[in-house]
């Protein structure tokens, strides 16, 4: 019917009205997000998740623990994006959600790679020695 046609063309409006209220990050390449508090949650929430396979006393993720939870604390209780940013203090919302999206996939490599875990094979003992 008439109305199916319809539907759609209330979007772009909605897109050009949000545009106004932020033009451009000033990055070039960056898209403006329009719902960074929602987008870091899931990052986050990710992220934390992910660290959940690497071993506690992994340094790489004690530490990202520390960053991440810190910041995420911060998402949940700064609702005001310009606060926000200040408060994590790392660069306009949507560098802070492209650290975040680059940190998911480094601690899912991280899983692959195992940096924690020793060399699978032992050296052979005289590798080191001087040839005699």
């Amino acid at each position: 019917g008439h109305d199916a046609s319809q539907a759609g063309h209330d979007k772009p409006l909605r897109g050009i009205m949000a545009g106004l209220l932020k033009k451009t990050t000033g990055l070039v390449g960056l898209a403006v997000s329009h719902n960074p508090h929602d987008r870091l949650r899931v990052l986050y929430t990710k992220i934390l998740a992910s660290l959940q396979s690497i071993p506690q006393d992994a340094a790489y993720r004690r530490y990202t623990e520390q960053v991440i939870s810190q910041r995420f604390d911060l998402v949940k209780s700064e609702p005001d994006v310009e606060k926000l940013e200040k408060k994590i203090n790392s660069g306009q919302i949507e560098e802070v959600i492209l650290q975040a999206e680059n940190e998911l996939s480094l601690s899912r490599k991280m899983l692959e790679w195992k940096p924690w875990e020793p060399l699978v094979e032992e050296a052979p003992a005289n590798q080191w020695k001087w040839p005699i």
